[in-house]
């Protein structure tokens, strides 16, 4: 039987294919697994078919992959509330991590002003969470409201001033 009638070995040719177009992807993104060696456990060795403990899966799976400060970052932005307290944590989150910038949401003209002057605070407490020098900067993006109107300001069912003398 050739290994084109064989369905076993045309899926494992199919996944070698797969797999190789996804490193390749991550390489674009700069996202490649490590190249060096994790260190290993102390104790007995593992065999690989046998079971291991599910968070001790997931950590090999992220340390493999390089995932370890994309799923930090996550952990930051999920417990968001207990790392920058409730009242700032009621008026802001979190929207994205880039390069070591974090961009912050706040509800308020006013609460985008205080996160502005807690900044130097928040990347030393951020960096505390995720290692240091994971975050350099904080920017603050404040609500996002439709542009007022161009032009003279209107008031609905007006007569005009009302200060003319006759």
């Amino acid at each position: 039987m050739s290994a084109e009638d064989n369905p076993t070995a045309k899926g494992a040719a199919m996944a070698r294919e797969k797999l190789a177009q996804a490193k390749a992807d991550a390489a674009r993104r700069g996202q490649l697994p490590r190249r060096e060696p994790r260190r290993r456990a102390a104790g007995p060795r593992r065999e690989g078919g046998d079971p291991q403990l599910f968070g001790r899966a997931i950590a090999d799976l992220l340390a493999d992959r390089g995932w370890e400060r994309s799923a930090a970052v996550g952990g930051v932005f999920g417990r968001w509330g207990d790392i920058v307290g409730p009242d700032l944590a009621a008026h802001t989150r979190p929207e994205s991590f880039d390069d070591g910038v974090v961009l912050i949401a706040a509800d308020s003209t006013a609460w985008a002003t205080q996160v502005r002057m807690l900044a130097r605070t928040l990347v030393r407490r951020l960096n505390e969470e995720l290692g240091d020098g994971t975050v350099t900067k904080v920017k603050v993006r404040g609500p996002q409201n439709a542009p007022r109107p161009s032009g003279g300001l209107r008031v609905t069912g007006s007569r005009g001033p009302g200060d003319t003398y006759g």
